[in-house]
């Protein structure tokens, strides 16, 4: 919606709530008068470029915010679904669409949730991946906390230097008189991993490459170290089922582990210094690539935010098996969503290439989003190290003239490859690679 890019009056509203300040505190701490500033939060008045600037920098606001419509697509994401059948009898215009926009952008995303997912809360309450998915996404997938406690035992660590696979086997030792042990894959069949506390041993498969093995030692010690923290985030969370918890715990100790490995201001200072070069990142901190992407995800500190990456996870069939939005912005594609244009289906063809393209896609036809990816494959971990799965990274092209990986690569929409929206929320009746029928059904709802 750029017409209404700076027309932020919500936006302003809730961050001077959650600030707990009167409009004359705000006003006078902005250097401008409460009477204007009340013509702003009720979008009579646009937010200026110097009134903005005092906003980000007094209350650490992310200007990003401010195009959360974005995520439903705009004013023709939303006209998109007002138009449905069922709403015909309320003759609801575009000016209205867009009044309801501006005015309240988190109750437009609200009815957009609600209108993408009709249809299907049966399946949702069956399944758990979801479930947890959405508990992670409600965090932009940065617990602060944690990212704090794990940069600080690094530091304590001195994992910055020296070998890293000795200090994280000495703490498991000496802390918690666990020891590793590597053993052979016939004993560990269809394991990776197993804590034997009888015997007081980390057991691992000798099939686990060396990252791999950094990263269990690390998580294990994340999952002794921050249990208490861990569990307060999944009761927090309230899932519904306790597979949905299992799985946000999971995420939650493999983050611990992530950011013990790749402590937060070394590894952004990395990131800017480099310009987010992945190779270089996997050779500095000892990590793989499908970690690194990972990591990249968790940027969002106060003050201290990286770029806003998304991360997604393929098998070898083209399923979407694992999906991070971090803070990007990124919606999940629902099962039977394919783009077969994209690059990580190419990327099973190229093995261990890293692959770039510069595509559009997202929420609402009229104004899909214009995405840099980067993509390549990885061996799984474990007895089935034969198998592959393509990692990809997004970041919005805008903020990517910077990378290491964007160098050479056209940045304009033009040229960028149109994936469209993905079959769930699409629907259209002459597509080449149609939704299965069941979303098909849902869809005319």
């Amino acid at each position: 919606m750029a017409e209404n890019a700076l027309l932020a009056g919500p936006a302003l509203r809730r961050l001077r709530k959650r600030e707990g300040l009167t409009q004359a505190a705000m006003a006078a701490s902005l250097g401008i008068s409460p009477s204007y500033l009340n013509l702003i939060e009720r979008n009579q008045r646009p937010l200026s470029a110097r009134v903005l600037v005092q906003v980000i920098e007094r209350f650490d606001f992310d200007p990003r915010s401010l195009r959360e419509d974005e995520a439903i697509g705009g004013i023709d994401g939303l006209i998109r679904r007002m138009s449905d059948k069922r709403f015909a009898d309320l003759g609801i215009d575009r000016e209205e669409v867009q009044e309801f926009l501006a005015a309240a952008p988190q109750a437009a995303a609200a009815f957009a949730r609600l209108y993408d997912n009709a249809g299907s809360d049966a399946a949702r309450l069956e399944d758990p991946a979801a479930d947890a998915r959405q508990a992670v996404e409600r965090w932009q997938n940065h617990f602060a906390d944690l990212d704090e406690a794990a940069e600080q035992l690094s530091d304590e660590l001195r994992l910055s230097s020296g070998d890293i696979s000795a200090a994280l086997r000495a703490r498991l030792r000496e802390k918690h008189q666990i020891t590793v042990r590597i053993l052979p894959a016939e004993v560990m069949p269809g394991l990776i991993h197993r804590l034997d506390l009888h015997a007081r041993q980390l057991q691992l498969s000798e099939m686990l490459p060396g990252a791999a093995r950094r990263f269990q030692i690390a998580r294990q010690i994340g999952a002794l170290e921050q249990r208490e923290h861990i569990e307060l985030l999944v009761a927090g969370a309230n899932l519904p089922s306790n597979e949905a918890r299992a799985l946000f715990r999971e995420h939650v100790t493999d983050y611990v582990a992530g950011a013990l490995l790749m402590p937060y201001r070394r590894f952004l200072r990395a990131c800017e210094q480099t310009g987010y070069d992945l190779a270089v990142l996997q050779r500095r901190f000892a990590s793989s690539f499908d970690q690194v992407a990972q990591r990249l995800t968790t940027l969002q500190r106060v003050g201290e935010r990286g770029l806003p990456f998304f991360s997604a996870r393929f098998g070898r069939t083209g399923r979407m098996v694992g999906f991070t939005a971090g803070a990007s912005g990124a919606m999940y594609p629902l099962d039977g969503a394919r783009w077969p244009a994209w690059a990580p289906y190419a990327a099973f063809e190229s093995r261990g290439t890293m692959l770039t393209q510069a595509v559009t896609f997202g929420e609402g036809e009229a104004a899909p989003k214009h995405w840099f990816t980067i993509a390549r494959t990885i061996e799984v971990d474990g007895v089935a190290c034969s198998a592959r799965r393509a990692i990809v990274l997004g970041l919005e092209a805008r903020f990517a003239g910077d990378l290491a990986q964007a160098r050479g690569i056209s940045l304009d929409p033009a040229d960028a490859v149109p994936l469209g929206v993905g079959c769930p929320r699409c629907g259209r009746a002459d597509c080449l690679t149609p939704a299965p029928s069941r979303l098909a059904r849902s869809l005319e709802l």
